[in-house]
């Protein structure tokens, strides 16, 4: 399962893990969201100990959306050493996803 972030964690979980770290910029209203959950999880499985697969409810925590200017969700960022590598924006493929994190993340 994928971990649950937030404003407060934030910084700790994701720019300070040694991992690099997917996250899922999501909300529960959103239909495509809601679609691509069961694959952030499986993700999240497939990758234990070589990348770290988060997801953060964006109308709960709105501080951290709003500084990687997120206007449109679902959005996937990759952050490898606490830096942007990578932004995908729509839902997309397992496949599509796994191939970013084969060229970005390992």
């Amino acid at each position: 399962m994928a971990i649950q972030l937030s404003d407060a964690n934030f910084e700790a979980e994701a720019l300070q893990c040694d991992l690099p770290v997917l996250v899922d910029f999501w909300a529960p209203w959103c239909g495509p969201c809601r679609a691509m959950g069961p694959v952030i999880d499986e993700l999240a499985n497939e990758y234990t100990g070589q990348v770290k697969v988060a997801k953060m409810n964006v109308d709960e925590n709105p501080s951290t959306p709003s500084k990687y200017g997120i206007r449109a969700i679902p959005t996937l960022i990759l952050f490898k050493g606490g830096e942007v590598v990578e932004q995908i924006t729509g839902a997309v493929s397992k496949s599509s996803i796994k191939e970013m994190l084969s060229q970005k993340a390992l």
